[in-house]
């Protein structure tokens, strides 16, 4: 398929693909030079597109949403490509090949130890149910970001004894862990029944969090012996065991995420990501936005979760978060609902990152 591609490129009256093809005895890639200093602790190293295993089997139509989608905001250096992309709607996976091939490059990205294999995880929508009223089994509050700065920093802990936090109470979920996985997931869907039975889907979207550092309560957990696994299951079978103990079990994290709230007028639409575009479920990752601009195509190498199967598709770098640090690292976007969230879970597996920038333009 790379050779069908290549050869159709040649044909073309552009100029030739710039990046050399390796030959034997030699490097298959040639080292760049220094770097940024805000990516000086990283390697990029210029690729050729043979390089990219299994380039040219995706379906490159199914990632082409994302990439105009990038294009609404794009980074320096990508206006040229992004209205060229626009205006020209490839009509298959081998036109679309085309088109990036022709005025993009492959930079194959390592980190500054030159460790070209790092970490693949998933991250997901959660979906909860909601009220509007503090009742029942919904006594767990979703809160907005507070004006007051030294307010904003309140641990946990003390948030629900501050009478200056009800004022900010968006709505209530009956699900403790799920409020927390919500908040590490840093967005999500709330099922909200008014007071008519009538239920409406919303968006909370992350608006902040209270500078407080991060510690993992289902670790502690666990680390106790308190439960055997983390599954929404176990997590729920413990709380209903202890309902006292709940505040305690969750106080052990500090830190809190506030939201916003959205309209979703559409439920097939993702949420916004760091780049301030939707995210496209399977083709949107996160990344650390210091050494990868939010915007770039990326060739990612990896497996399916729990498998032994390739996974090598191009994403799109859409989003980013406190965890996501180094050159090859990457937070795969799933989407919502229940097989979001099973393969989110089970997604943590070794990942090789290629980044596509246009011709001419360097790391």
């Amino acid at each position: 398929m790379v050779a069908v591609i290549l050869g159709s490129l040649a044909a073309c009256s552009s100029p030739p693909l710039q990046s050399p093809s390796p030959t034997p005895g030699s490097p298959a890639s040639t080292p760049v030079p220094a770097a940024p200093s805000v990516r000086s602790a990283q390697r990029w190293v210029a690729a050729d597109w043979r390089d990219l295993p299994g380039w040219g089997s995706d379906d490159l139509l199914a990632a082409w949403p994302a990439l105009l989608a990038g294009c609404q905001r794009p980074a320096p250096g990508w206006a040229e490509f992004c209205a060229r992309a626009a205006l020209q709607s490839p009509a298959d996976p081998m036109e679309a090949a085309v088109l990036l091939m022709k005025h993009l490059r492959p930079w194959r990205l390592a980190a500054d130890t030159g460790e070209t294999t790092g970490l693949l995880t998933g991250y997901f929508e959660p979906q909860l149910a909601a009220r509007r009223s503090r009742q029942g089994a919904f006594q767990w509050a979703l809160h907005a970001l507070p004006a007051d700065p030294a307010l904003r920093r309140t641990p946990r802990r003390d948030i629900d004894a501050n009478p200056r936090f009800a004022a900010l109470e968006l709505a209530y979920v009956d699900d403790p862990f799920g409020l927390l996985q919500l908040q590490i997931q840093g967005s999500g869907r709330l099922a909200v029944r008014d007071a008519a039975g009538v239920e409406r889907i919303t968006r909370v979207a992350y608006a902040g969090h209270n500078d407080q550092p991060f510690q993992s309560v289902v670790r502690a957990l666990l680390d106790r012996g308190e439960i055997s696994d983390a599954t929404p299951r176990t997590l729920a079978a413990w709380a209903s065991r202890n309902p006292t103990r709940i505040n305690d079990a969750l106080a052990v994290n500090p830190r809190v995420v506030y939201f916003r709230e959205e309209p979703l007028p559409d439920a097939n639409i993702g949420p916004r990501g760091a780049q301030g575009v939707p995210l496209t479920p399977g083709r949107s990752v996160a990344v650390d936005r210091s050494v990868i601009a939010l915007g770039t195509p990326l060739w990612l190498d990896s497996t399916e979760p729990l498998s032994t199967t390739p996974m090598r598709r191009l994403v799109m770098a859409q989003d980013t978060g406190s965890a996501i640090v180094g050159a090859v690292r990457a937070d795969l976007f799933w989407g919502w609902g229940e097989e979001a969230a099973l393969n989110a879970s089970r997604t943590k597996q070794a990942l090789r990152l290629w980044a596509l920038l246009p011709q001419g333009v360097t790391p």
